[in-house]
């Protein structure tokens, strides 16, 4: 095997980690997932063209697309050697398009903004998941993209300018305190929350996992935990929360949501339903920890060689 796709370059802390985590036929399919390129996946962007617009603009020039059959206005480019000139076309450039991990989609096609509602999105960039629900939206309503880091926050500005996404604001705002500057104000918030990135780890380019270690997560962890108590104090009764992260330690997912179940007695998990076979119920317990039953309704998209990892949970607001 190829140094540069051997799974056993990864930590071995976090490959120990995954084999606790994983039935054994999970497991193995989770490391050979760090050793294989990703199939490049993209979206139509409504506010500027339609799927079906799309897929013969991009067919005219020589891509090769085929449409996702679960999610519309997803497409996955066959010929992996189309991606930098699909990068380069003027479908990319001018926003017809963006270029996105399946997994990520998952997170606005589950909190279902609706046109019309008031939205937050509380860590935006680099703004796929903000541009989606505004495409969801009909570009009618409010979205408030949150992104406290100077460098990210002036793409996430770039990327929704270049969309047409004139519901959106941006604000380069700390997240943990936007729960007590704007109070029951949201009808959905969507925190796809910074983690350690483990489901973007490869082997094929180690400086993916190089800074990862056991402390990090739990650094990961505190400040998620701050987080989901201000995105949960700026939604409205009635309102849901979608918790997300590209992580697999479930101390940065079902321990964050297991901490918010215990400060709110308001909140509750909601069932999730996702058009895809790989996935599994969210854990009830890790390690010693036992987390809230309820846990088992959240989810975690086990990643091929065209989704990431991903984590998921839907929280209402009591009324």
């Amino acid at each position: 095997m190829n140094p540069s796709r051997d799974p056993a370059t990864l930590p071995p802390e976090f490959t120990q980690r995954l084999e606790r985590l994983f039935p054994p036929h999970i497991y193995e399919r989770v490391l050979q997932s760090f050793s294989s390129p990703k199939t490049t996946t993209f979206r139509v962007n409504p506010l500027k063209t339609d799927a079906s617009s799309l897929q013969k603009e991009l067919e005219s020039l020589g891509f090769e697309i085929e449409a996702v059959d679960w999610l519309p206005g997803a497409f996955r480019l066959l010929d992996p050697d189309q991606r930098r000139a699909l990068t380069e076309s003027g479908a990319f450039y001018e926003g017809r398009l963006y270029i996105q991990n399946l997994s990520s989609m998952l997170a606005p096609l589950i909190l279902a903004p609706r046109p019309e509602e008031q939205v937050l999105d509380l860590a935006a960039a680099p703004g796929g998941k903000t541009l989606m629900m505004a495409g969801m939206m009909e570009n009618r309503g409010w979205i408030s993209a949150v992104e406290p880091v100077k460098e990210r926050f002036h793409r996430l500005k770039r990327n929704i300018e270049n969309a047409g996404a004139e519901i959106v604001h941006t604000y380069m705002k700390d997240g943990r305190s936007v729960g007590r500057a704007c109070p029951a104000m949201f009808d959905r918030v969507l925190l796809d929350a910074p983690c350690s990135s483990e489901a973007k780890f490869s082997t094929l380019n180690p400086k993916s996992y190089a800074y990862w270690s056991p402390r990090k997560v739990k650094e990961s962890q505190r400040l998620q935990k701050r987080l989901i108590l201000s995105a949960w104090q700026s939604l409205r009764p009635g309102g849901r929360l979608l918790y997300s992260t590209c992580s697999f330690a479930p101390e940065e997912n079902e321990a964050v949501v297991d901490h918010l179940l215990g400060k709110a007695p308001d909140a509750k998990l909601l069932p999730i339903e996702l058009p895809i076979d790989n996935q599994m119920e969210g854990l009830v317990g890790w390690e010693k920890k036992r987390f809230a039953p309820e846990l088992e309704r959240a989810r975690r998209v086990l990643p091929t060689e065209e989704m990431d990892g991903f984590f998921l949970a839907l929280i209402e607001k009591s009324l």
